[in-house]
């Protein structure tokens, strides 16, 4: 079986974004998000692979017997849009979505250009949302206790 990619690494997160994000507004718009799912997550950021920022973690198992740990939020500052790692498919994160603002989205992530080009309070249900679904359906550091 494969081994994922996606794990702790200890790299320090301040020097992956200065090193990493290639404009002053890409490294702000960073350092906001990281803010952000650091309040909402009550998480310090951790590195996970080689480009992921992530918030807490959870362990996640699948039918086909893959297992893995990975973070309860995060997101990844790539060249062309920042890939955020804050969806669960769920009834109030599809009303979130509506209004979150210009995105493009994946199955397993949403690209977002700029943080101005969204809503941040729809941002943050769509995490709270996140953190309430994984705390429910796996061992997770954001169980609530």
């Amino acid at each position: 079986m494969a081994k994922t990619k996606t794990t702790y690494t200890g790299q320090d997160v301040t020097e992956f974004v200065n090193s990493y994000a290639d404009s002053e507004q890409k490294k702000a718009d960073s350092f906001r998000l990281i803010g952000l799912m650091q309040e909402w997550s009550d998480s310090e950021p951790k590195m996970w692979g080689p480009t992921i920022i992530g918030f807490g973690n959870y362990h996640y198992k699948y039918a086909s017997g893959h297992e893995g740990d990975a973070p309860v939020l995060g997101f990844s500052p790539r060249k062309v849009a920042f890939s955020l790692y804050v969806y669960s498919d769920t009834k109030k994160s599809k009303l979130a979505l509506v209004d979150l603002g210009k995105f493009k989205m994946s199955k397993a992530y949403i690209y977002v250009k700029n943080l101005s080009d969204i809503n941040i309070s729809a941002l943050k249900v769509l995490c709270e949302e996140s953190i309430r679904y994984i705390s429910e359906h796996h061992e997770c550091s954001c169980r609530v206790k």
